[in-house]
C-alpha cells in the first residue's frame, strides 16, 4: 500500500511528519507518486488559530472527495486540542492525537482488519509528562534537517491553545539527540535547525539546557551549521547567549517571540516578559554576535488593544528594528481565557492596524537588507530557481540569489553581496 502525508504548521510538525514517513516506510508502505491520490493519506494538522482548523476541516474534505474508498488518517494537534469536535473527524477513518504517534502502524493494521472508525486520542499527563523519544534518519526533500529536541508549553497564554494540544514542557535526552545528529550527519545533512514548542524551555527540570543541544551538534564535523527555530524570551540568559556565541557553527539567526510591543497589551496576554526585559535580550544577541538577524512575530488587535496601545508596540517595533516581522491579527479561540475578554476589536480596525504594521515591517526589511551590501557570506544553496538563479540562505538567514553556470545545489559558498531586492540579496561567487 503507498500513502501520502499532508503537513500543517510549524517546523514540529515537519519533523513528526518525516518521523510517520520513515516509520511507514519501515513497516512496508511505499510513499504515493500521486500527491493527490493514495491508498493512505495521513493529516497532520496544526490548531494555532480558529482559522487554521477551517483550514484543516477543508483539506479534510478535499482528500476524501479525492480518496473516496482510501484510508484518512487524521493526527495533530487539532484532535489533540478539540478531541469532543466528532464533527470534524467525520470524514476520517482513523483519528490520533499528537501523543502517540508511535501508534500509527497498529491502528492502519486494526482498521484493515475490522474497517470500523478507530478514535484514539490519549490526553497529556500533567503531572508525569515523557518526552516521546523518536528520532529520525533523514529530512525529505530539505537541504537542512529539523530536530524536534522539546515538546510542551507551561505558559498558558491567554489567547493559545497550543498547552492544551501539546501538554507540559519535556525534553528529548542529549543521549537521544547526539544517536540522531550522528545519522542526519552520516546521511549528508549540513545545517540542523533545533526546534521545539517552547525552545527555549529545553532542559527545563533537567540538568542541561539549549547550549547543551547546541553543544552536542556542534561536535560533528560533518555539520558546518546549526541554528535554531523559534523561540520565547523566557530563559534566554545572557549566560546562554555567550555559550551560543563561543561555537563557530552557530547561526546567528533569532526569531524572538514578541507578539506585542506593549507592556499593557503583554500583560493581558499573560507573556511572562515585558518590553524592557525583551530589549535587553536583544541587546545581548547584538553584543554577542557580528551580523545577527532578529525576526519576530506581532499581533495586532488582542482582545481590548486600544489606539495608544497599538501606538505603542509600532514604537517599540521601530525601536528594535527588526530583521523580519511576521506580522498577523488576533483570531478568537474557544477555550482560551482571551476569547471572553471585553472589548473585542473589530475585523476593520485589526485589518487597518495589521496594514500600518505591514508597512513598518516592510521598510525595516529592507533598511535590515542594505546593512548586508558589501558582505562576504557563507551561503548554503538550497535550490536552483526558475531556471535562472540559484538560492541559499546566509549563517543569518538572509535569502540569497547567486548567477552561476555551476551546479551548487547542497553547497556551502563564499559570496560577496552586491545588491537587495524586496525581500532577498544578490551575491557573486568568491
Amino acid at each position: 500500500m503507498n500513502f501520502n502525508i499532508i503537513t500543517l504548521g510549524c517546523k514540529v510538525n515537519q519533523y513528526e511528519s518525516q518521523l510517520m514517513r520513515e516509520l511507514l516506510i519501515k513497516n512496508g508502505f511505499t510513499p504515493s507518486e500521486d500527491k493527490d491520490k493514495a491508498d493512505i493519506t495521513v493529516i497532520n494538522t496544526c490548531t494555532v488559530t480558529a482559522v487554521t482548523d477551517s483550514k484543516n476541516r477543508k483539506i479534510i474534505h478535499k482528500v476524501r472527495r479525492n480518496n473516496p474508498d482510501k484510508i484518512v488518517v487524521l493526527t495533530g494537534c487539532m484532535p489533540q486540542a478539540f478531541p469532543d469536535r466528532k464533527g470534524d473527524f467525520e470524514d476520517c477513518d482513523i483519528v490520533l492525537g499528537n501523543k502517540r504517534r508511535a501508534d500509527l502502524i497498529s491502528k492502519i493494521n486494526e482498521y484493515l482488519t475490522f474497517r470500523h472508525q478507530i478514535i484514539s486520542i490519549e490526553p497529556h499527563d500533567s503531572k508525569n509528562a515523557e518526552y516521546e523519544e523518536f528520532s529520525v534518519k533523514n529530512f525529505e526533500g530539505h537541504t537542512r534537517a529539523f530536530v524536534k529536541i522539546e515538546d510542551g508549553c507551561n505558559r498558558f497564554c491567554s489567547y493559545c491553545i497550543i498547552p492544551y494540544s501539546r501538554g507540559r514542557v519535556r525534553s528529548k535526552s542529549p543521549e537521544i539527540l547526539k544517536e540522531e545528529i550522528e545519522k542526519l550527519a552520516l546521511n549528508g545533512y549540513k545545517e540542523i535547525v533545533l526546534v521545539g514548542i517552547n525552545l527555549s524551555a529545553y532542559g527545563q527540570g533537567e540538568d542541561f539546557d539549549l547550549a547543551d543541544a547546541v553543544d552536542i551538534v556542534c561536535q560533528f564535523d560533518e555539520i558546518k551549521r546549526v541554528r535554531l527555530g523559534s523561540f520565547e524570551p523566557e530563559m534566554m540568559y545572557e549566560s546562554l547567549i555567550k555559550r551560543f556565541s563561543a561555537q563557530e557553527k552557530f547561526c546567528p539567526q533569532f526569531h524572538l517571540s514578541l507578539q506585542s510591543g506593549c507592556n499593557a497589551t503583554l500583560k493581558r496576554m499573560r507573556r511572562q516578559y515585558d518590553t524592557d526585559e525583551y530589549m535587553k535580550i536583544v541587546e545581548a544577541l547584538r553584543s554577542n554576535f557580528d551580523n545577527p538577524s532578529v525576526t519576530t512575530d506581532v499581533m495586532v488587535g488582542f482582545a481590548g488593544e486600544t489606539d495608544e496601545e497599538f501606538n505603542e508596540s509600532l514604537k517599540f517595533v521601530k525601536k528594535v528594528g527588526f530583521s523580519k516581522i511576521h506580522v498577523f491579527p488576533y483570531s478568537q479561540r474557544k477555550g482560551t481565557l482571551a476569547d471572553t475578554m471585553e472589548n473585542q476589536v473589530s475585523v476593520s480596525v485589526k485589518d487597518k492596524r495589521s496594514k500600518i504594521m505591514i508597512e513598518t515591517a516592510d521598510k525595516l526589511r529592507l533598511d535590515f537588507l542594505k546593512t548586508q551590501i558589501g558582505r562576504t557570506e557563507s551561503v548554503l544553496v538550497e535550490r536552483f530557481r526558475k531556471n535562472e538563479y540559484y538560492e541559499g540562505y546566509t549563517m543569518n538567514y538572509t535569502p540569497v540569489h547567486i548567477y552561476c553556470d555551476n551546479n551548487i545545489t547542497g553547497e556551502i559558498v563564499n559570496v560577496k553581496i552586491t545588491e537587495y531586492g524586496d525581500d532577498f540579496c544578490i551575491g557573486e561567487l568568491i
